[in-house]
């Protein structure tokens, strides 16, 4: 281990508690008083700090208590510590209070708003976090969310999956494209165009078609590129609901795909470490999906 990590393992909390409690409070005396030490105590914490940084943290008069520039960001990354422990034993001693969902594209589609609001009023002592993340496991994977929203046609095996509901397929094509006046799409009709297709976390597969009737492909990175690529008119694309509901950009059209299976929504989650807010977020989310909002129309 190098000599940083050393030095970090080292550390106590109680020397960034002493170093707060000085610039909060303007003195020594005061911070011991807050702290419930001796000024002696709170003298020799903050020696032993500066001494295991190696670097003087506060300049010190008969009146007052001066931050050096090390003892300026030596603060700020204190004061962030020592939040993220309090918040960590807050969690482990009540229950986690916080429960991140990470999503590829578009979370709960139409349902997210209602989702977030439901969820307030419900589990008020959980905060809840919708991050997206454009990995196919919507965050999962690399450590980023507790659960995940999935539509893409990944392998779900390796983890414990709930399937919350089904989307309608819509395609996606330039607001002065000509299909743009059409109420709906074929299948049959997409291989007559160039098809925009996020070879990440798309939803969308050639296999849709047969093998010799498949659409020439333009492969695109995000949400962002794939929308991009279709407002210049030279693609169309196939998407789930939840893109129609929740990317109305200028430029931009959904019609109805006809002929085409919906696609799944599941949840899923590390089996051995499910968060308690997991099957609360399964009977809410598929809740949402069943009741359905008959009538909502999509923007045009």
């Amino acid at each position: 281990m190098d000599e940083s990590g050393n030095t970090a393992r080292a550390l106590e909390l109680k020397q960034l508690r002493c170093l707060v409690a000085i610039v909060d409070t303007g003195s020594f005396t005061d911070a011991g008083r807050a702290l419930g030490m001796s000024q002696a105590a709170v003298s020799r914490t903050l020696a032993g700090l500066e001494s295991l940084l190696g670097v003087r943290l506060l300049i010190r008069t008969s009146r007052s208590v001066a931050l050096t520039a090390a003892g300026v960001r030596a603060l700020a990354r204190a004061r962030i510590v020592l939040a993220g422990t309090e918040e960590f034993v807050r969690e482990a001693t009540t229950g986690r209070t916080r429960v991140h969902i990470g999503h590829a594209w578009s979370a709960f589609g139409r349902h997210t708003t209602e989702f977030q609001r439901r969820w307030h009023e419900q589990h008020p002592a959980t905060d809840l976090r919708l991050i997206r993340h454009n990995t196919p496991t919507g965050g999962l994977e690399e450590g980023l969310c507790d659960l995940a929203v999935i539509r893409a046609p990944i392998d779900l095996k390796p983890w414990s999956h709930a399937r919350i509901g089904t989307e309608a397929r819509y395609v996606a094509m330039a607001t002065d494209d000509p299909w743009a006046r059409r109420r709906g799409i074929r299948l049959d009709e997409i291989p007559t165009r160039a098809l925009a297709i996020d070879r990440r976390t798309g939803t969308t597969a050639l296999d849709l078609w047969p093998e010799q009737d498949r659409p020439r492909v333009e492969f695109t990175q995000d949400i962002d590129d794939w929308l991009a690529a279709i407002a210049t008119g030279r693609c169309v694309g196939l998407t789930p609901q939840a893109t129609a509901a929740q990317y109305r950009r200028d430029g931009i059209t959904y019609r109805p795909l006809r002929g085409a299976d919906p696609v799944t929504v599941h949840l899923i989650w590390h089996a051995h470490t499910t968060h308690p807010a997991t099957h609360p977020a399964i009977a809410l989310a598929a809740g949402l999906y069943r009741e359905g909002r008959p009538g909502a129309r999509l923007p045009g």
